[in-house]
């Protein structure tokens, strides 16, 4: 009981404590609101304040930028109107000028008109004198046929036909002397290129000769070579087609073979078995394949090295080849390789001369000997053999004809084609550039002298110029000035049909008139 008397005073005086503390509570909200109220129309007024204010500011550069407007629309009016003003001067100006000018016009037309007539009365005139003299000419004529005895056709016939006979004959001495002319012209230029295509190139090759012969270092490797009842020197043959020919000749061994590059395979494998010392068939088999690729390659690359050494590009890879294969063929003890690069820059510098397509020009020099290449293995002249190749591989009619015609097979059809062959002959023919024995040397002399001396009308014949020349002194009594251009022909077609040579041969017939007195 007593614990409920104690506890209900406490109830109550906790109610009126939440009571007062609620009491305040709103009291202090109250207070609060109205605080925030105050601060609120406060700011209201700051921002009206400040909106007003940005109002203002904007109405300004408003107006500033009105007023911009304004004065820059009045400068362009103004400018315009300048413009305007200045056109319109332009226009009168020229409006003056054509008066001015239609004014002018008009003078010069009645100008015309007054020409015009006065040119119709000329012409009127001079018709009627035209027509005067033809009557005039007309009886003038009739007395000149009376008094000449020929009539008007008669006469005009007899002065054409002398008329034309005096002109054939001034034409023929005109023709002549032009042909003349021409010739020491043509003759003189050609010889010029001929000399700056030989100054301008500089051949440091002069002649090389395949070599056939394989020096041993004693008598026994003979018998090594030879083999075990012939063996090695069978499968050394029937590897490289090549016949090896060992006979008395001491401490050598000669190669005898059509095919230059087999020939060449040849000599190397067998300098290779030599130098390793080991001969049986498997080892010269394995030699000989590797040497035929090792050859193979240098084929190709000094195909290309030719190629890229002249300056001609876009020869197909099979002409390049046979290009290869030339250094390892030769022509009168002259290698055909080198003298297709030489071919190549004297027909070069020549078609620059002469104004000429200088890369067909060497293309058709450096391509123009590869016949060669094959021309043992294909029946036919290597000049032929070489075109129809060129042909197949894709060269032009142009370098295809330059080719055949070289050697005369063929009748050059374009001036590309004789530069190949003045440049194939100035190779052929320049001093040093094919060796011969001496004896076929002699031999060749004393045959030139010979066949010049077979003619009854000749004197006395000397071969000089390493027997490039013949010059041949006739008799007086036996033959006149005539008979020395026959004569000539008959010797140079002798020498053409009973000699083999290198190059061309000039024969040079000479004739000397003499009279001898003596004094007493």
């Amino acid at each position: 009981m007593e614990s409920i008397t104690y506890l209900i005073p406490a109830l109550v005086v906790c109610l009126v404590g939440i009571a007062a503390g609620y009491a305040a509570a709103r009291i202090l909200d109250k207070s609060r609101m109205q605080t925030a109220k105050s601060d609120a129309e406060e700011i209201l007024k700051t921002a009206n304040k400040e909106a007003e204010t940005i109002k203002k500011e904007a109405l300004l550069q408003a107006k500033d930028k009105l007023f911009q407007s304004r004065t820059e629309l009045e400068n362009e009016i103004k400018d315009r109107r300048g413009e305007l003003a200045a056109r319109e001067a332009r226009l009168l100006k020229k409006e003056e000028n054509l008066e001015r000018k239609a004014g002018q016009i008009e003078g010069k037309e009645a100008a015309l008109v007054k020409r015009e007539k006065e040119i119709e009365g000329a012409h009127a005139r001079a018709k009627e004198k035209e027509r005067e003299a033809d009557q005039l000419i007309a009886k003038q004529s009739q007395k000149l046929e009376q008094m000449a005895g020929l009539s008007m056709s008669e006469a005009k016939e007899m002065i054409l036909k002398r008329a034309e006979e005096e002109a054939r004959l001034d034409s023929g001495r005109i023709i002549r002397l032009i042909e003349e002319e021409t010739k020491a012209q043509a003759d003189k230029k050609a010889k010029e290129i001929i000399g700056a295509a030989i100054n301008r190139y500089a051949a440091d090759f002069v002649a090389e000769r395949t070599v056939s012969v394989v020096p041993l270092p004693n008598e026994e490797m003979k018998g090594r070579i030879i083999g075990r009842e012939g063996r090695n020197i069978r499968a050394m043959e029937a590897a490289t087609g090549i016949d090896l020919i060992i006979d008395d000749t001491p401490e050598a061994v000669i190669l005898s073979g059509y095919n230059p590059v087999r020939r060449e395979v040849a000599r190397i494998s067998l300098e290779r078995l030599i130098s390793d010392g080991r001969i049986h068939p498997a080892r010269i088999e394995e030699v000989v394949k590797k040497v035929s690729q090792e050859i193979e390659e240098a084929i190709q690359e000094a195909g290309q090295q030719a190629s890229f050494d002249v300056g001609v590009h876009g020869i197909n890879p099979e002409l390049i080849k046979l290009v290869g294969k030339l250094k390892y063929r030769t022509s009168f003890a002259q290698n055909v390789y080198q003298h297709s690069i030489e071919v190549a820059f004297l027909a070069g510098i020549m078609a620059a001369e002469l104004g000429l397509n200088q890369k067909k020009a060497k293309r058709a020099g450096l391509l123009h000997d590869i016949g060669k290449a094959v021309d043992h293995e294909v029946e036919g002249a290597h000049a032929i053999i070489g075109a129809e190749i060129a042909r197949r591989y894709g060269e032009t009619p142009l370098i295809v004809n330059a080719i055949a015609a070289h050697h005369g097979d063929e009748e050059p059809t374009s001036t590309l084609a004789v530069l190949v062959q003045a440049a194939d002959t100035l190779s052929a023919a320049r001093p040093g550039a094919r060796r011969e024995m001496l004896e076929n040397y002699v031999k060749r002399l004393e045959d030139l002298e010979r066949i010049a001396d077979s003619f009854k009308e000749v004197g006395k014949s000397f071969a000089i110029q390493a027997g490039r020349e013949v010059r041949i002194i006739v008799e007086n009594s036996n033959i006149g000035d005539e008979g020395l251009a026959l004569l000539a022909t008959e010797i140079r077609k002798k020498i053409e049909k009973e000699l083999s040579y290198p190059g061309q041969i000039k024969i040079v017939v000479i004739r000397e008139a003499r009279a001898v007195e003596y004094a007493r």
